[in-house]
């Protein structure tokens, strides 16, 4: 092979190495900003670190925080209807282990209302 096809060819293997790299990052991205979606009982409200447990039917407890972007829905003020035996769902991203409510509804007052 000359120097130049020796060339060519590495160049067009890092390029296929580059663009693979790449798209596995998209990946991986695309999976972290998956909106996931949790419906249960609120063991445990700490206002000061603005995280919630949320117990779910199959008995798993979900740890999520809020933050200043997380919408509320069927509560007064941001996260201040919220408490210990509220049925909630909530709407959360995942990033390293940490799940973030994008959306938390008190659906135990919609179930309040239909009933009357």
């Amino acid at each position: 092979m000359s120097f130049s096809l020796q060339r060519r060819v590495a160049i067009a293997s890092a390029s296929l190495v580059a663009f693979f790299a790449l798209a596995a990052c998209q990946i991986v991205s695309a999976d972290e900003d998956m909106v996931h979606v949790i419906s249960g009982v609120v063991k445990h409200v700490d206002k000061d670190t603005k995280t919630m447990v949320v117990k779910t039917a199959d008995g798993t407890e979900h740890t999520v925080k809020w933050t200043g972007k997380t919408s509320w829905e069927g509560t007064k003020d941001t996260g201040k209807g919220i408490k210990e035996g509220s049925q909630v769902s909530v709407k959360y991203t995942e990033k390293a282990g940490e799940k973030t409510a994008v959306g938390v509804k008190d659906v135990g007052k919609d179930t309040a209302k239909a009933a009357q």
